[in-house]
């Protein structure tokens, strides 16, 4: 850690009494250059025909890969994972090295790195390569846990140098991990220029993940977490998001996702934006209780999210530059959000970038080069035979190595943090703080103090400043606040690490809540959180409320993936509110113009002191208005969330009412229950003992005097009764993709009946299974021989994930004004004979051909085998599979 000389730097309470006075020099909304940084004024549509692509490695080398990293310099790490996202037997997976040593496009060599199951998450950096993985017992071959771990290579030798270091144990609830598999665990990592790895936590959650220090975490449900890359500080970043699979990051610490869908229950691939202490709503407010959430920024419907990145890197055309970009799986697609600032948020427009069959994954190296993994219809259980990875160059790329990190002098690696290229940035950052910890802080200064600098130098420089001086430097970054450019990044740094937070004052904090700039005003709003710090509440409360916090009309959902800025600094004053334990404060703002701010903030603070400070706020007014909203508020405490051991997981379709999963009372429900029934039972008119009844409903409550608000669902703890489920039609239809396939793993079927299905279902239309037969779409006589029973399933459920080769739905266009689809059964120089969906050929002379062309999707339609029972569709299968 840099030591400063008093001379240089002024200590303890004098520093801090002279750093908080200010120079009273009017602060101003200094945002230009940041907005103009996203390019957001660009609106030509990508084209991904003026990019090189080039086949780095094939299934031979990297099967069914999950994810991918690259170091600065170009060596790509891939995690290969045939266990696949349902699978459960270990000894599956590894991360294999590739390297182009002369980076010619060829690949020169390839180890295998290291022996992992389930790789999810990949960060190489210097000489270390952080994985977050499945663990199995070596006795039992069944899932123990997720870790995240860290192995080292400081021979160079392309093998890790022994058995990782765990950082993180546990991070993934274990019941559904065992019973179901990876598909909705923990998932993609990435580092951000504050130094902290950031992990993207599906909807299995965990329970007490443990950090290097002992520090034990618990979270229900999906979110960020982040950990320092030694494995301390954990802590969670946001919550409430639903399978997330990786996370992209911008240079000034923004964080963006592309999320899952939950296949029907209202929540589909969301693209957001996320702000530090955020709620974003899944399962249990995203309907019902949106006005309390951050919403999406924007609802795409169906698909996956895998792989995130943000492209910052000056060799790409400004048309890609500056974007995040997210990978679809179920979409086949890279996407371009391209976002525009909106006060402490963004608003943003999607665009088609890449196609690439299944995409899992993305990163970029520090020359510039793009690198991209496909899963290629791999399967949910994974495949030994699909799956590469390819490298993307703009065209007219010229390759300029970086320079090596490991003979750099301090200086040098210095001048990269002014590098136009964040893995640079972050690179030499990174080297910078391991190899001259005595001289980064000094650096790093001059960098953040340059104001000739591109802003996202200066911030490089803010937080390797931080990262290399921790509470030593917190003087020069309350300097830096007071320059209105830099002042959010400033606040953000000092309130970065809880652990470096020694002597640092309310005041610029304070100040920073009420400043022109929305984002400073987001970063002071988080840091007093962060600070804990209970003299922030009345800063906190005055945060204003605006008119869209409104909650949904009983019946009807809320707009919660549409940008709502207004509503984000209310909603994190609401999170610090909490943070800081601040419930005498709000106790005391009901009735005051902080009232709607305070009762927000009450309704998650499960203290007996907001409970009797309610009930007499209610007692001592006469405002109506402001009784009707005590109610709600003391009526969302009776019940509170049951403690989560990770030993069961909601499914994908949960209970989506809220505000609970499941419900439990505390030590007050007996005293709110009282004060509830005395309101009711001196009610003598209709209408007020039906707002009780609706009260009851919406909270879930259970109070039986007032009508019957309990659940219409009941919690599934990830347990199929196949038996008493196998035959009831129409549960395909119902269910999602990845249930399906769990239930027809387990039911055998009966062949005889899935023949009789292969006619009554409507296949014999475009498939044959008999040699001699007739020609149609694809051959079933030897499918059992080419695909595995979990493949089969997903090819009927999801016909555009796995089109067979040949069977490209053809699209026809006749000179006497006639369309044609199907496929091409037959072919000669002069005619073509094109059969439909329907089985009826088609003759055509190529002379009559106006316009041929390959359409994307497959010709059969999905939702064939939506009328079927498991039972039927397993019978179906197993015929497919008796197919050799």
């Amino acid at each position: 850690m840099l030591k400063f000389k008093p001379n240089t730097l002024l200590a303890g309470a004098a520093l801090l009494a002279i750093a908080c006075t200010g120079n009273n020099k009017p602060k101003t909304a200094d945002f230009a250059e940041l907005k103009s940084y996203f390019n957001s004024d660009i609106t030509s549509t990508t084209d991904s025909t003026d990019l090189v692509f080039t086949n780095l490695a094939g299934p031979d080398l990297v099967p069914s890969p999950a994810a991918l990293a690259v170091s600065a310099n170009g060596e790509v790490f891939v995690g290969v994972d045939m266990i696949g996202s349902l699978g459960k037997t270990p000894g599956k997976g590894s991360i294999v090295k590739l390297i182009d040593a002369d980076n010619d496009g060829t690949l020169d060599s390839h180890t295998t790195f290291a022996k992992v199951d389930n790789p999810r998450g990949i960060i190489a950096m210097r000489d270390q390569v952080f994985v977050l993985h499945t663990v199995f017992s070596e006795e039992t071959g069944i899932a123990t846990g997720m870790d995240l771990v860290v192995f080292e290579d400081k021979d160079n030798d392309g093998v890790a140098d022994g058995p990782s270091q765990p950082l993180i144990k546990n991070i993934c609830s274990l019941e559904p991990l065992t019973s179901r598999g990876t598909d909705h665990a923990t998932n993609g990592i990435r580092m951000g220029i504050d130094g902290w790895i950031y992990i993207a936590v599906g909807d299995f959650g965990f329970h007490e993940a443990t950090d290097r220090t002992g520090k034990k975490m618990t979270m229900l449900g999906g979110g960020i977490v982040r950990v320092r890359p030694d494995g301390t500080e954990m802590e969670v970043y946001a919550h409430g998001t639903r399978n997330i699979y990786d996370v992209a990051i911008d240079p000034f610490m923004n964080i963006y996702t592309r999320g899952n869908t939950n296949d029907g229950g209202g929540w589909n691939v969301r693209f957001i934006h996320y702000t530090q202490s955020g709620e974003f709503g899944y399962p249990n407010y995203f309907k019902n209780f949106t006005n309390e959430i951050i919403p999406a920024l924007v609802d795409v419907g169906g698909g996956s999210g895998t792989g995130s990145y943000f492209m910052d890197d000056y060799r790409w055309p400004a048309k890609y530059n500056h974007t995040p970009m997210m990978a679809d799986w179920g979409r086949s697609q890279l996407y371009i959000h391209r976002v525009t600032m909106d006060g402490p948020s963004f608003t943003q427009d999607v665009e088609e970038f890449i196609k690439l069959p299944q995409i899992t994954d993305i990163d970029v190296d520090a020359s510039g080069r793009m690198f991209l993994a496909a899963w290629d219809g791999a399967g949910y259980n994974g495949s030994p035979d699909k799956g590469y990875v390819v490298k993307v160059e703009p065209k007219g790329f010229v390759y300029e190595p970086f320079i090596d990190l490991k003979a750099a002098s301090a200086e040098e690696l210095g001048e990269q943090l002014k590098a136009q290229s964040s893995v640079a940035r972050l690179a030499a950052q990174q080297e910078l703080l391991a190899r001259f910890p005595q001289e980064a802080g000094k650096i790093a200064l001059r960098v953040a103090l340059d104001k000739t600098l591109p802003l996202e130098a200066r911030v490089a420089g803010i937080y390797t400043y931080a990262q290399a001086t921790c509470t030593d430097g917190n003087g020069e970054l309350l300097s830096l606040t007071e320059e209105d450019k830099i002042r959010e990044f400033a606040l953000r740094a000092l309130a970065d690490r809880k652990t470096c937070l020694q002597g640092v004052p309310l005041d610029p904090f304070v100040e920073g809540v009420t400043d022109p700039n929305d984002r400073v005003k987001s970063a002071a709003i988080v840091g007093l959180g962060r600070i804990g710090n209970p003299e922030a509440a009345e800063a906190l409360l005055a945060v204003a409320v605006p008119s869209t916090f409104v909650e949904p009309e009983k019946g009807t959902e809320g707009p919660h993936a549409t940008p709502n800025s207004a509503i984000v600094l209310p909603h994190i004053a609401v999170q610090s509110l909490v943070e800081i334990g601040a419930v005498d404060a709000a106790v005391d703002a009901i009735g005051t113009d902080h009232s709607k701010l305070a009762l927000w903030a009450l309704k998650y603070m499960h203290d007996p002191k907001a409970v009797d400070g309610l009930i007499e706020a209610y007692k001592n007014t006469e405002d109506k208005a402001l009784k009707v909203e005590i109610l709600s508020t003391i009526s969302r405490l009776y019940k509170e969330e049951a403690p989560y051991a990770g030993d069961w997981w909601w499914g994908t379709r949960p209970d989506t009412h809220g505000p609970y999963y499941k419900a439990v009372d505390w030590s007050e429900s007996p005293k709110i229950k009282a004060f509830l029934m005395e309101e009711w039972n001196g009610l003598d008119d209709a209408a007020g003992k039906m707002y009780f009844a609706d009260l009851n409903e919406k909270n879930r409550m259970d109070i039986t005097e007032f009508g019957d608000g309990a659940s219409e669902l009941t919690v599934v703890e990830n347990t199929i009764d196949l038996e008493s489920i196998k035959n009831k039609k129409g549960q395909v239809g119902e269910a999602s993709i990845e249930d399906v396939i769990i239930a027809v793993e387990n039911i055998q079927g009966d062949p005889v009946k899935g023949k009789a299905l292969f006619t009554s279902q409507g296949c014999v239309a475009c498939h044959s299974v008999e040699k001699g037969q007739p020609l149609k779409g694809p051959f079933m006589g030897q499918i059992g021989s080419i695909m595995n029973r979990s493949q089969i399933t997903e090819s009927i459920l999801k016909p555009n994930a796995s089109i067979s080769q040949g069977f490209a739905t053809v699209q026809v266009q006749t000179n006497d004004g006639k369309t044609y689809m199907g496929f091409v059964t037959g072919e000669n120089a002069d005619e073509i004979v094109l059969q439909d969906i329907a089985g009826n050929p088609t003759k055509l002379s190529k002379s009559n051909i106006k316009e041929r062309k390959e359409l994307e999707n497959s010709m059969m339609p999905p939702g064939l085998a939506n009328s079927l029972s498991y039972e039927e569709l397993a019978s179906l299968v197993s015929y497919l599979q008796s197919q050799k």
